[in-house]
């Protein structure tokens, strides 16, 4: 005798199931017939209970029995995974929690490198990326693959056993690699980029900062026996990390150096966030935690005569209102007469008389790295350059002077780092502060001197800054 089995399930529109049965077998003789009805009956009651898991308007009698098998075989599909039919809920490789922890680092850690990235795009999550690295993780071999889908996309690997380990602390030694890895500056590029590792491997972290990744999808699997590097591991817990698009492109640099968001791909229309090019949001670049402004547009600036009030001038043109606050003053050049106008309740007077004029404007913040120079941010630019308030971190004082030179005193060449000048000047103390910096033009020398802890430099350079105490009790 044989028998088949064929499995036929339609989902009919009022969302309930349909299930049948057919059985097809051939007897050889008559006696055998009630044999085979006897032993296919309790296969077709096993089958009936599996269908009822899909249908949502098919009764029972409430049997005890009935229930505990039903849950039974509920649980070994949902364990099996076997069940892909449409409405079913998927079971995910990985917690939400794991997944948000790991997106959110790698963002974090992609809009903090060093040296700054001028075109770093913002990572998202991707569903199918996810489920491409659950496949691999299943399969628990400790390699790269499959073969044909890392042709598209880039992949970092990790797997631990023993005490419990967050997928995030490995992507974070991922990122570790960096202490190893020598960034290619544009000039070392002619035009392949050199690769400059130190350590064992740097390529989980080049693949995690590649600018031009900004998606990313991982899975973890317990893989009960696991062959890494011809040891046997039982239960080691084994992440896949996939990127797209695929980064580690022989002879380029991961990422542009240069101002954040300065060089971000159009298509992000301006966007920025954390230092990344953001789409759908249109805020200012920041290093970590903190907003950064370049400057002031055309449209914040407006000419008064010297003699006017500084704060009645700054809520005349809105920069302020009347419960006061901080603001930007620029000097200009005489002006050949001045306009009356009326605006936000005070009215401005006429002139008309040359006289020396200045602009008001909202002050600009922006937070430095301890190896941010004001060449970087605001060059000096005939007639004169204005630059934004600095709040500068603590420990910087113990930047190697390789990373972080202070050349001159009290006047500094343009690429001395700001944040160790100001302790330097004693305008601020070694854990931090706010900084106003004036660029001027170049000097002949520089001398260096030992102050506040910091041993300056003596150098000839192309620009200098001023740097001014802020009131301890600004906020």
């Amino acid at each position: 005798m044989s028998i088949h089995f064929i499995w036929n399930c339609e989902r009919s529109l009022s969302i309930s199931t349909s299930c049948c049965l057919v059985l097809k077998y051939k007897l050889r003789s008559s006696s055998v017939r009630m044999t085979c009805a006897t032993v296919t009956w309790p296969l077709v009651l096993v089958l009936v209970l599996l269908c009822i898991r899909d249908s949502a308007s098919l009764f029972l009698p409430d049997s005890s029995e009935l229930r505990k098998l039903l849950s039974r075989y509920e649980e070994e599909a949902e364990q099996k995974g076997t069940s892909n039919t449409a409405g079913n809920r998927t079971r995910r490789a990985i917690l939400w929690s794991d997944r948000e922890e790991i997106l959110q680092l790698h963002n974090k850690l992609r809009g903090g490198v060093y040296p700054t990235a001028s075109n770093m795009e913002y990572m998202i999550w991707d569903d199918e990326l996810e489920r491409s690295a659950t496949q691999w993780a299943e399969e628990c071999q400790w390699d790269h693959g499959p073969q044909d889908l890392l042709m598209s996309i880039g992949q970092n690997l990790a797997v631990h056993w023993g005490r419990y380990r967050s997928p995030s602390s490995h992507v974070q030694s991922w990122y570790d690699e960096v202490k190893d890895y020598t960034y290619p500056y544009p000039h070392e590029c002619n035009p392949w980029c050199p690769e400059r590792c130190s350590g064992p491997m740097c390529t989980h972290y080049t693949q995690l900062v590649w600018a031009t990744t900004n998606r990313v999808g991982c899975a973890v699997h317990v893989c009960p026996r696991m062959n890494v590097w011809g040891e046997i591991w039982e239960n080691s817990v084994y992440l896949v990390c996939n990127y797209s698009p695929k980064g580690n492109w022989i002879g380029e640099a991961p990422y542009q150096h240069g101002r954040p968001c300065s060089q971000c791909p159009p298509s992000y229309g301006g966007g920025c966030r954390n230092n990344l090019c953001y789409k759908g949001e249109r805020t200012h670049a920041i290093f970590p935690h903190f907003a950064i402004f370049t400057g002031f547009s055309p449209s914040v600036c407006f000419s008064l005569f010297q003699q006017s009030s500084i704060c009645r001038a700054a809520i005349h043109h809105g920069v302020i209102d009347n419960n006061g606050g901080l603001i930007d003053i620029s000097r200009m050049d005489k002006l050949p007469f001045f306009v009356r106008s009326t605006k936000n309740g005070i009215e401005s007077l006429s002139k008309y008389k040359a006289g020396n004029a200045f602009t008001v404007a909202r002050v600009k913040e922006m937070t430095a790295d301890c190896y941010t120079t004001v060449a970087e941010i605001c060059p000096y630019k005939e007639p004169n350059s204005h630059c934004p308030r600095f709040f500068c971190p603590e420990n910087c004082k113990a930047q190697p002077s390789y990373w972080s030179p202070v050349i001159g005193n009290k006047i500094y060449t343009d690429n001395s780092s700001i944040c160790k000048a100001a302790i330097h000047a004693g305008v601020i103390k070694p854990n931090g502060g706010f900084v106003d910096v004036l660029p001027l033009d170049k000097r002949k020398s520089y001398t260096g001197v030992l102050k506040n802890g910091i041993q300056s430099e003596r150098y000839c350079s192309t620009g200098i800054l001023e740097i001014t105490i802020i009131p301890d009790n600004y906020v």
